[in-house]
């Protein structure tokens, strides 16, 4: 197997809403707020006309994007046995990705991700962990993670407890490892956690621009290009209209973003990024050719509802 994904197996929920929808749920636009009260969270999506269901959760996007780009790939994911946890599993097999989990019932459901989409296409998600937030490291295959190339993690997966026990274990078997930072809150809530497995645990680190200047405590980019030279890894950072760079060991790349697109939703650019970047790597591209490739992907997705191409 060329990648295996670990992450937040979480149904996605696209909707489409207007400004006042945001302001009046306290909500903050282009960020992820995690939801802990169930009956909350359902209240909020009763109000709510559904455009689209699919089965998500950013590795998982990432994935599948491997997996219509024809690389043998696979995904652990946490997911109760229940109708939207059946919808999860048949989503991946129909999408030819290796699911290596067998889902059983368990105390809460499976997870669910609420994306709203406004007119200017940015998309704001509520998200529900439900089980899938509960992964422990019995979840995690260790045959799996040693038949893979490289083993892919995402930052919204990280978290005290049982699911960093699933995570560290993925990183002690893996042979090589490769992480998203997700998100600006989870690069806020984990900071020194995060940067720790940056310089010391990460082969290649995938993470936005406000995400790296965040976890660098930082406003200038010229400080991320000294950071990233200095660290002699490989990060590959996304700047929306600016394009994408890759810093690898002390050599810097950059990507032009494509131009004159028709977007619709942003839901997965960074997701159909990483997965175009991925598969550059594991078909032993060039970096400036997986920086295209990761480009043209992330082009596809924002102009098309939801996080699949």
């Amino acid at each position: 197997m060329k990648i295996l994904g670990i992450g937040n197996a979480i149904v996605d929920v696209i909707c489409k809403v207007d400004d006042n929808f945001i302001n009046e749920n306290n909500l903050t636009k282009s960020t992820m707020k995690l939801f802990f009260d169930e009956n909350k969270f359902k209240k909020l999506l009763s109000n709510l006309k559904i455009e689209k269901t699919v089965s998500g959760g950013s590795v998982a996007n990432s994935i599948v994007g491997l997996s219509q780009l024809a690389n043998n790939v696979g995904f652990i994911g946490k997911i109760c046995d229940d109708e939207f946890g059946k919808k999860y599993e048949e989503g991946l097999i129909k999408e030819n990705v290796d699911f290596f989990y067998s889902k059983k019932k368990e105390k809460l459901p499976t997870g669910t991700c609420l994306i709203l989409v406004t007119p200017d296409s940015e998309r704001t998600m509520c998200t529900f962990l439900g089980t899938a937030g509960k992964i422990n490291e019995k979840d995690v295959s260790i045959d799996a993670i040693k038949n893979s190339e490289i083993v892919f993690l995402e930052g919204y997966l990280w978290d005290e407890g049982e699911p960093k026990k699933a995570f560290d274990k993925a990183i002690n078997y893996a042979n090589k490892v490769a992480m998203s930072l997700s998100d600006l809150f989870c690069v806020d809530r984990h900071k020194s956690h995060f940067l720790n497995l940056v310089k010391n645990n990460l082969d290649i680190t995938f993470a936005n621009e406000q995400e790296i200047l965040s976890l660098i405590n930082s406003k200038s980019f010229n400080d991320v290009i000294t950071f990233g030279k200095n660290l002699n890894k490989h990060i590959v950072i996304t700047r929306g209209e600016k394009g994408a760079i890759a810093i690898n060991k002390k050599e810097v790349f950059e990507c032009n973003s494509e131009k004159n697109l028709k977007i619709i939703d942003l839901t997965g650019a960074g997701d159909l990024f990483a997965a175009g970047y991925l598969h550059g790597v594991i078909n032993n591209m060039s970096i400036n050719e997986s920086l295209v490739k990761g480009t043209e992907l992330s082009a596809k997705i924002i102009q098309k509802i939801g996080a699949r191409i």
